[in-house]
């Protein structure tokens, strides 16, 4: 005999059901069906940080060409101190790559003549071996050639993947790659591409003149920088990234380690939204995100006074003590509604 209280066990059974199949439906974007017929080839615009490509236009899958190049050079530390980094593209972090997801990457690696190391590339945007790794083990003056199917959206990390590792991610080889999901990333008014990484040196912080590697301190997990875009003070002061009151600023953010976790916070502002490790799922209203070593997260913010948001790892010691500030200078007219300075 059916009774009331089977009825009501049914009907907690079929709540719970229900329940299950609703929050069940973040399956991978890869498991469903996507477009990939290409429909012509273009060519990938490439940025150096802090700068973003523009979003993305077409809507179909292209073939989209890649090319970088992997250069040795010195270059400033900071304003006294010179380090003789190793990068892609000539700059730290190397530079940005715009595709979509179904796009298929035609991705080439050369490696300057007067390189002193082979290097390669692992893009953990790939899948396939070693993330395209072993298809671009690249000596001095050469170049490699692979292809690659962006299959799942977000924003990823690359690096250089030759060994050892640890010195080649040390010396400043990684950047990031944002995969489109096929409808495009929502507008905003402004982008910007902040990367944070760690350099060891045997000399003190802001020492004066050519810096060399430390691999005990490395080992040690023990930096003397901890920086934004390769450079104490990249983006600070004149070199603070501009915004507007009433403007949405989108902060594509990596880590390229090779050790630390950041703790990335904006002073004087909160994220309205946090796509997580870069990747669909959507945080709102965070005061600081974790970052962790060889990942990435999209942060957007809204502005609302004129200020200086100071971007930091809130590990706070490696701001104000290794480097670790980048800021955004907001200018427009003032809002009391939301803050005024009071005098006493």
């Amino acid at each position: 005999m059916f009774t009331k209280n089977n009825f009501f066990l049914l009907a907690l059974l079929l709540s719970f059901s229900f329940y299950s199949c609703k929050s069940n439906t973040g399956q991978s974007t890869a498991d469903n069906k996507i477009d990939t017929v290409l429909t012509g080839t273009v060519t990938a615009e490439l940025t150096v940080a802090p700068e973003v490509p523009k979003p993305l236009t077409y809507t179909s899958p292209k073939r989209v060409k890649v090319e970088l190049t992997c250069v040795e050079k010195v270059m400033e530390l900071s304003d006294s101190t010179q380090y003789t980094f190793w990068t892609f593209g000539g700059h730290v972090p190397g530079q940005f790559i715009r595709v979509r997801q179904g796009d298929l990457v035609d991705f080439t690696l050369k490696n300057a003549p007067d390189s002193k190391n082979s290097h390669s590339i692992d893009l953990h945007a790939v899948i396939g071996p070693g993330g395209g790794a072993e298809a671009t083990n690249t000596a001095p003056g050469q170049a490699t050639h692979f292809e690659f199917r962006a299959l799942h959206p977000g924003l990823y990390v690359y690096h250089c993947a030759t060994a050892p590792v640890p010195l080649h991610i040390a010396n400043g080889m990684y950047g990031l790659i944002l995969v489109e999901p096929q409808g495009g990333m929502p507008k905003v008014d402004r982008e910007y591409y902040l990367m944070q990484g760690e350099f060891y040196t045997k000399n003190k912080f802001e020492a004066k003149g050519l810096q060399e590697f430390d691999e005990e301190k490395a080992m040690a997990e023990n930096p003397d920088y901890v920086l934004f875009n390769g450079r104490v003070r990249s983006a600070t002061g004149a070199k603070a990234l501009p915004a507007k009151v009433g403007e949405t600023v989108r902060l594509y953010v990596g880590n390229g380690g090779p050790n630390l976790i950041s703790s990335f916070h904006p002073i004087g502002q909160i994220f309205t939204k946090v796509y997580m490790e870069g990747g669909s799922e959507i945080n709102t209203d965070v005061q600081t995100t974790l970052v962790p070593a060889g990942g990435a997260a999209i942060a957007e913010m809204k502005m609302h006074v004129p200020e200086v948001i100071n971007l930091v790892d809130h590990s706070i010691f490696r701001a104000f003590n290794k480097g670790a500030i980048a800021q955004i200078k907001v200018t427009g007219e003032e809002n009391p509604a939301i803050f005024r300075k009071v005098k006493q």
